[in-house]
């Protein structure tokens, strides 16, 4: 098995999601007491979302590119960032270190592709919600990508920053999301993808009015695969020295 970097603590609650899913995964793949080679980095969530919130991304680049060098010179032999929101710096990481790194927004795009969805509405933090991108990342294979409107952005935002990465999961604000992927139905979208780790919390993928994609699953999933060998090919990037 090929070991793997995780970036974490973008929050706790998703990083030690990522680390059973893919801990599980091993073990339906290998066997009972099978476990998952990992190095894991488990940055401080409040400082990190001090940089985000100032805007500050140089500040934040740099905290997970010298996060990447040391997991890289720790012997890990590809990387995951646990967090959708962090994929921003993905191609500043991507330059900088010599390991493959997997891309949620990749991953994800794959999966509606084989699909069939080329509608989706997309739920994250502000900054995955405005910015370009993880919409960019998901139009580029023909899927077109809808937010919702500027009042629920925010509220959802609250929810992720205030409760979510706390591990609080409130029934008002389950509510909110329900009421939120019912209007993407109603507005034709084909799925909804959770862009934001720990939104599962909140949304059962199996019980909604459309369908759900859970990133934080899907990129897990991929994990394992590249842990056991598999070629994911569009999910990674080329490693620093490959593309230069």
């Amino acid at each position: 098995m090929r070991k793997l970097g995780m970036i974490g603590g973008l929050s706790w609650v998703s990083t030690a999601m990522y680390y059973e899913q893919i801990n599980k995964g091993v073990i339906r793949r290998q066997s009972p007491l099978a476990s998952a080679p990992l190095l894991i980095e488990n940055l401080d969530f409040e400082s990190f979302s001090q940089l985000q919130t100032s805007g500050d991304w140089q500040g934040a680049g740099d905290v997970l590119t010298a996060s990447a060098k040391r997991l890289e010179q720790a012997g890990a032999e590809g990387l995951i960032l646990c967090s959708n929101t962090a994929h921003k710096l993905y191609d500043r990481l991507a330059g900088e270190i010599g390991i493959p790194i997997i891309h949620i927004g990749d991953v994800t795009a794959a999966k509606l592709v084989k699909d069939g969805v080329k509608r989706a509405g997309l739920i994250g933090t502000r900054f995955t919600m405005s910015d370009s991108f993880y919409r960019d990342r998901i139009e580029a294979h023909g899927i077109a990508v809808a937010v919702p409107d500027p009042g629920t952005a925010k509220e959802i935002d609250r929810i992720i920053f205030e409760e979510l990465v706390r591990g609080t999961v409130s029934r008002i604000s389950q509510r909110t999301l329900k009421t939120c992927l019912t209007i993407m139905g109603q507005a034709r979208q084909q799925a909804v993808i959770l862009g934001c780790t720990e939104l599962v919390l909140l949304v059962d993928p199996n019980a909604n009015v459309l369908p759900v994609y859970d990133t934080t699953a899907l990129h897990a999933q991929a994990a394992v695969d590249w842990i056991l060998g598999a070629e994911i090919g569009a999910a990674f990037s080329q490693p620093a020295e490959a593309a230069a």
